[in-house]
């Protein structure tokens, strides 16, 4: 059996050979990641080391020495968006096709049959939203200007999706890995009702179309989330990866009835620093194993995209 074809076995609970490696967001033995023109762009074409620089959108944002990425730095005097109701005049939408789409024509992606290729798409929804107008006014305005947040994340919707068709035309990849934290080790950032109302819908949009373009789709969101766990499974995501120990992952699987796979549980606190042993990463995986495993549509995954120290990751392989 090859790799390809147990992972996708693993993803339908039907009877995999081996679990792979529960390392970041994919299955090493799995699949082969390739970062589209989508994650250049989006994330912000800031180099390590650099501070104050600008993305597409306008947003400032901070790479600090040793960080993982770039992270927005929104003040009071740079954001983007200071009025929810001036975002037609304030956002302005790049035209797809003058994105420089050479990044992608010269990436030669695996294609391998034994692998997967997955494409990750960074600046989800919400993280949009509050990279713009930064986390105060973003949280405010989803619960007093509904309507506004719903058409300014409609058109952003719209435009990621033309976008992301145009990653499938160009590398062809089988997964899409698309990344939106909505809360931390607690709760969600807004009241479930208010992610139903303006987030949710335009997710269906979205997933409903690439699944459409014959690729899967992969959730990252390491934040707990469970109360909306059956909504995650409507939209029709096809993996939820990140899914924290903090969250009730019995539930989630019970809830979710096989409809989305489950990837995440192990838990990163215990085990990413830099003095952490063989035996404590073991244990921790093993924890997992005997925890969720049993209970089927799971798999152990850390909960970051990566571990903070190289350390962990060789461990994890």
């Amino acid at each position: 059996m090859s790799t390809k074809e147990n992972f996708l076995r693993l993803l339908h609970n039907d009877h995999p050979t081996w679990l792979g490696d529960p390392w970041a967001c994919n299955n090493p033995g799995a699949m082969a990641r390739a970062f589209s023109t989508d994650a250049v762009t989006l994330i912000s074409n800031i180099q390590p080391g650099q501070v104050g620089g600008k993305n597409i959108w306008g947003v400032t944002m901070d790479w600090p020495e040793g960080h993982g990425g770039s992270i927005p730095n929104v003040t009071e005097e740079n954001k983007v968006l200071k009025d929810i109701t001036q975002w037609r005049e304030v956002i302005h939408f790049p035209e797809i096709e003058e994105l420089p789409w050479h990044i992608t024509d010269h990436m030669d992606p695996p294609k391998d049959p034994n692998k997967l290729v997955m494409v990750p798409s960074f600046v989800g929804l919400f993280e949009f939203s509050h990279f713009l107008m930064g986390f105060e006014d973003a949280l405010c305005n989803y619960l007093e200007e509904p309507e506004e947040m719903s058409a300014l994340l409609g058109a952003y919707a719209e435009w990621k999706t033309k976008m992301l068709d145009k990653v499938i035309d160009h590398m062809h990849p089988d997964i899409i890995h698309m990344h939106d934290d909505w809360g931390n080790k607690n709760n969600l950032f807004i009241p479930p009702y208010a992610w139903r109302e303006v987030i949710k819908p335009h997710y269906v949009k979205m997933v409903q179309h690439l699944k459409s373009r014959g690729v899967l789709v992969q959730l990252h969101n390491d934040s707990v989330s469970g109360v909306i766990a059956e909504d995650i499974a409507e939209i029709g995501f096809d993996m939820w990866q990140g899914v924290l120990p903090q969250d009730d992952i019995p539930g989630i699987i019970e809830k979710t009835q096989g409809k989305v796979f489950i990837m995440g549980g192990i838990d990163m606190q215990k085990i990413d620093f830099p003095g952490v042993t063989q035996e404590e990463v073991d244990a921790e995986i093993q924890r997992c194993l005997d925890t969720y495993m049993p209970l089927g549509h799971y798999m152990p995954c850390i909960t970051s995209i990566i571990a903070v120290h190289d350390n962990v990751d060789a461990m994890l392989v």
